[in-house]
């Protein structure tokens, strides 16, 4: 094998340098978002006129004022799980569009979401409060999303060769077997109709910093083990027999991907609804703009989704705190229907 030239060495520096400027770039615009996100609100130096800019980075620097409950307990805890469940929605599609090398995956789509709707939406249904909701519906979320994305793939699986067409209509069927159940449940929860359905379209209102400890462990575990499993899944996208022939286990990195997404899924599902979407757009955004390398383009879709969704919530502030989930799904939708198109156009079957 020839050694490479000094011109082709030149390339991959400037590439290299070109991608670590690109995700120091995402890291400081995720940081300047969270600062003006926290600033959004009725309360708040933009779209309202009762505190300004000095003060809320006194309240952040540990000053006391008379808006620092609003600031520190209601404000900055909702940025930050808005952050960390875009992230791991994020995270999550990408690794479901490296296992079915496919960019049309998402949790949403294929069901996951749906799933883990079910496990949630069933502990209101029983009644369970305080303590036993904080960590029973994350529980029955992740059964539900884990139950989902294997049913799906086993549906989408033939002989080891993954139909990307059947996986995508088990998906939408299996979603749509399961908004059934869950539309049986807000039938059967009466009093608690207003409080499901509310929380179905994705929200992010009475965010407290337990749920963003409880979010957090996951996200970050979840992200970690994909970022550290970065090669192995580009090596997955040259196919299984290539994984193969190179020494790889590609069976068992496609379950771990997909364990490891259900678990990022659930815990968001479980604590702010549906919010779908940001599995598909975000990853595929990336990609066009760091390249396909998932050691590169993990970090990228984790930093990307924070800011979306921290963004797409300050917009939901905005109007009356319409669901974060609407917002996502008004510029899912056509992004959806864009990708459907190109592939049409380029003639890719599954």
């Amino acid at each position: 094998m020839s050694e490479p030239s000094v011109s082709e060495e030149n390339l991959l520096d400037r590439v290299k340098r070109r991608r670590v400027l690109l995700l120091a770039a995402l890291a400081g615009l995720l940081v300047l978002s969270v600062f003006i996100c926290i600033m959004i609100g009725d309360i708040g130096p933009i779209g309202g006129n009762q505190i300004t800019v000095q003060e809320v980075f006194r309240i952040l620097l540990g000053q006391p004022s008379e808006y620092s409950n609003i600031i520190m307990t209601i404000r900055v805890p909702r940025v930050i799980l808005a952050g960390f469940v875009g992230a791991g929605l994020a995270a999550a599609g990408m690794a479901m569009q490296a296992v079915f090398r496919n960019s049309m995956a998402d949790p949403f789509i294929i069901g996951v979401s749906s799933g883990a709707a079910v496990g949630a939406a069933s502990v209101t249904v029983l009644g369970l409060t305080g303590v036993f909701l904080s960590f029973t519906q994350p529980i029955l979320a992740f059964v539900g999303a884990v139950i989902t994305v294997f049913a799906v793939y086993k549906l989408g699986t033939s002989k080891g060769r993954i139909y990307v067409d059947t996986l995508l209509l088990s998906g939408v069927a299996i979603a749509a077997f399961l908004g059934a159940v869950t539309s049986f449940m807000i039938y059967a929860s009466q009093q608690q109709y207003f409080r499901i359905v509310h929380w179905l379209l994705g929200t992010l209102q009475s965010t407290t910093w337990t749920e963003v400890a409880i979010v957090s462990i996951p996200v970050i575990a979840g992200v970690l083990v994909i970022y550290l499993y970065g090669r192995d899944l580009n090596v997955l996208l040259l196919g299984e027999e290539a994984a193969h022939n190179l020494g790889g286990n590609p069976e068992f990195l496609k379950k771990m991907m997909l364990f490891v997404a259900a678990i990022m899924t659930s815990v968001a599902v479980a604590f702010t609804g549906i919010i779908g979407f940001v599995g598909l757009m975000v990853p595929h955004m990336m990609r066009l703009v760091v390249g396909p390398d998932h050691r590169i383009l993990a970090p990228a879709s984790v930093f990307g989704g924070a800011i979306f969704l921290m963004w797409a919530d300050a917009l939901s502030r905005s109007f009356i705190d319409l669901p974060v989930g609407v917002i996502t799904a008004l510029f899912g939708g056509p992004f959806f229907i864009y990708l459907l198109r190109r592939r049409k156009i380029r003639g890719e079957g599954g």
